[in-house]
């Protein structure tokens, strides 16, 4: 979270890729307790006033060596050249033209919305002076950019709101995905909800200030001095090397260790809204220091928050851990935390996602197999998870010899692969497998069903040779969108290449690239290239899925992977009789079916398409004497594999409608004496359009057709509609020319 000059830099994402933890999902449930008892004696704020007092005095002689500098560095009146992403080129002055300058001679609007600069590719403050020729390019808070600044110098606000209010030690304070949040230590007090006004008028406040962001650069010792009472800062800075520059920023009061870039200050944030308080531990472990997180979001004008407000509104109606229970889908239980109890219509639908990912391996000529849960640790050390994740692996001892419960599948595969000779006829080898996993995550980070302990993915690995590459990253794309189209989830895709420490040879490298490059244009789609951020052991897509309130999630993957085959020693016999390394391609398209089950949960809101539903069919008798054949006709609709249940409680028809839609049961079907007499079911939806009497044979039909297709809507009637809807166009038409006919015979 803090910028190392003239060294590699961890950008903010590959920071929450490597502590995956640091998310909302880390964070326990919101704390509820009675407003606390202010202590006797000094306030903490009060207590910690000294140093905060010497921090403020540091900082100052910092900034006032910097300016020094930028004041010797403007005596040389330098012209620079700065280029624009259009190519169009601005002149500037050496350590004294910035680009808000450079902005405000384009226009005064271009000014007022930018917020980030990219200096050469680099995150540059508005107001921090160029130091040579460059490239420029400018963010607002419309860009992904943008708002992590935006939401990130917010934090910077929230921290220091924490620090006046309650004296809190602070540890990190990331942008999220919407919004941001802010760690602290308190020592034995905790946060509830009570406090959130106090601290969300504690930051309007230094809003209103408009206080500046201001950055030095020190060294490691100088930062360790500014920070000598906060042994969370000390901790983030004694882990760096001895001749790291390091950046901090000040804005009011507050001093913090930052890569920044910042906003120009404070008054750039309009609308503020803390949303909650939460305990969590320094760095997502249990056994160190409790903290306490608060949550809050900005935006620039209150419309946006408006919106923002209106959409979690939504989604706390949409929670798939609310719709679990009221439907009695799943839940979790004390004496197995983090692994899910799915109920008969909860397993319906989770049986109906991996089959259908069946289905669909089944199409593109993929294999199944089923292997072991538990490995002995040899397989780890081999495989490198026994150095590097052991920590999120179970392991027991039996025999006195380690064994650990799988957390993914790729090494069984490898094993499997290496099971015998292989020839290269048997390429591509694509192996499925929804072998039950398990990972050791905190309780804390445990948070419904998008962070579990036990759970299943659609988890494939391709083994394959260098020239199958391209074809088989195709055929997964188009394998993706096919799934992906069926859920109507709309999806983007950003291409990782070679990072600085990548393992392996530089033409495999570049023929993997290239080979990604080609697929992800052939798909027709957009996608973007963030470079340096694959894996040392290969390049990978990033795949990110949004929802209905267009939401994002990552679930797909699709990762290559030249190092496992090596590390297990794979290969197979070429054309020319010589051996050679296969390419292993690591795929997912749910990723975690736990995982898919909840981001559909809210996708849908609860209402299942009926191809996945698992309330696809209610019968509703009229009276006691239609029972018998509503019993007839739920065995018929059962022995098509439809899921239908008749209610036979003796309420009123109206309030058994009235409950079978509120209970998503997608079509409720009513029957009676006339209903029985002429072998019919009266027809209803969900969405209480009625659509009269008919044939159980023409309703079968439908259904069966509306699972096939796998529809999104209801598609009773959809034809009849279709035609009435065009012979009513037709109709319209002809008396519009009979019209016109008309005119032209009087003139």
């Amino acid at each position: 979270l803090f910028l190392i000059n003239d060294r590699p830099r961890i950008s903010l994402r590959a920071y929450r890729s490597t502590h995956a933890s640091f998310t909302m999902a880390d964070a326990e449930a919101p704390v509820v307790a009675e407003p606390p008892k202010e202590p006797e004696g000094p306030s903490p704020f009060e207590q910690k006033s000294p140093y905060y007092a010497k921090r403020i005095e540091l900082f100052e002689k910092y900034f006032a060596r910097e300016a020094e500098k930028q004041e010797a560095a403007k005596t040389t009146n330098e012209t620079i050249k700065v280029v624009m992403p259009d190519g169009a080129i601005k002149e500037g002055v050496k350590h004294v033209t910035t680009p808000w300058d450079i902005a405000m001679g384009i226009h005064k609007k271009l000014a007022q919305a930018s917020i980030l600069a990219h200096v050469d590719g680099a995150d540059w403050d508005m107001r921090r002076p160029l130091e040579g020729d460059c490239a420029l390019k400018l963010f607002s808070f419309d860009d992904p950019e943008g708002k992590e600044l935006y939401w990130h110098s917010s934090a910077h606000v929230l921290g220091e709101a924490l620090e006046l209010e309650y004296g809190a030690d602070l540890t990190i304070g990331p942008s999220i995905e919407e919004g941001f949040y802010y760690d602290c230590y308190l020592g034995e007090r905790t946060l509830s909800d009570h406090e959130r006004d106090g601290i969300q008028k504690r930051m309007e406040k230094i809003i209103k200030e408009k206080q500046p962001f201001q950055r030095i650069e020190v060294t490691r010792d100088e930062a360790l001095e500014m920070f000598t009472e906060n042994k969370f800062k000390v901790e983030l800075i004694t882990n760096l090397p001895d001749d790291a520059r390091i950046s901090c920023y000040r804005c009011g009061p507050m001093v913090d260790l930052c890569r920044g870039p910042h906003l120009p200050d404070t008054a750039w944030i309009k609308s503020v809204a803390v949303n909650q308080c939460s305990r969590a531990h320094w760095r997502a472990d249990v056994t160190k220091d409790p903290l306490m997180r608060v949550y809050a979001v900005t935006f620039p004008t209150e419309k946006l928050m408006k919106e923002y407000k209106l959409r979690i509104e939504e989604a706390k109606k949409r929670d798939h851990r609310v719709i679990g229970l009221n439907q009695e889908l799943f839940f979790f239980h004390q004496l197995s935390p983090g692994s899910c109890f799915f109920l008969p219509d909860g397993a319906k639908v989770y049986g109906g996602l991996v089959n259908f990912i069946k289905e669909k391996y089944w199409e593109y000529e993929y294999d199944e197999v089923v292997t072991p849960n538990i490995y002995n640790f040899d397989l780890w050390k081999t495989s490198g998870h026994a150095a590097h994740y052991k920590e999120n692996m179970f392991s027991f001892n039996v025999e006195k010899e380690e064994f650990g419960l799988k957390p993914m599948n790729c090494p069984g595969h490898c094993v499997m692969f290496g099971n015998r000779k292989r020839s290269f006829r048997e390429l591509p080898m694509r192996l499925a497998d929804f072998g039950v996993l398990h990972r050791n995550e905190f309780s804390g980070a445990l948070h419904g069903l998008t962070r579990v302990r036990r759970f299943q993915q659609d988890d494939a690995h391709i083994f394959c040779r260098p020239d199958q590459m391209e074809y088989e990253l195709k055929q997964f794309l188009k394998l993706l969108d096919e799934v992906y189209e069926v859920f109507g989830l709309t999806y983007e895709m950003k291409l990782s290449t070679r990072p600085e420490g990548y393992l392996g040879e530089i033409e495999i490298w570049d023929q993997a690239e290239a080979a990604l490059t080609k697929a992800l244009n052939e798909t027709g789609k957009e996608w973007k290239l963030n470079p340096g951020d694959g894996a040392f052991y290969g390049p990978k897509i990033d795949i990110t899925v949004f929802d209905a309130l267009k939401r994002r999630f990552q679930c797909a993957t699709v990762q290559l992977d030249f190092q496992l085959p090596i590390r297990f020693n794979l290969s197979y016999v070429t054309e020319a009789n010589e051996p050679a390394r296969p390419i292993i391609i690591h795929r997912a398209i749910l990723g975690s079916v736990e995982r898919m089950f909840a981001i559909l949960t809210e996708h849908f809101a609860g209402k299942w398409p009926f191809w996945l539903s698992p309330r696809q069919v209610m019968l509703v008798p009229i009276s006691e004497n239609s029972r018998a054949y509503a019993l007839e006709v739920r065995q018929k609709l059962r022995r098509e594999g439809f899921h239908a249940q008749v209610d036979e409680t003796d309420r009123k028809m109206q309030k058994k409608v009235r409950e079978a839609q509120l209970e998503q049961w997608n079509y409720i079907l009513v029957v009676g004496d006339g209903e029985q007499t002429n072998g019919t079911v009266n027809i209803r939806t969900r969405d209480n359009v009625v659509h009269g009497e008919h044939s159980l044979a023409d309703l079968m039909e439908v259904l069966k057709e509306e699972r096939r297709v796998k529809s999104l809507t209801c598609m009773f009637g959809v034809e009849k509609s279709a035609a009435a809807a065009a012979e009513k166009a037709a109709e319209a038409e002809a008396a519009k020319k009979a019209a016109e006919a008309a005119q032209a015979a009087q003139a």
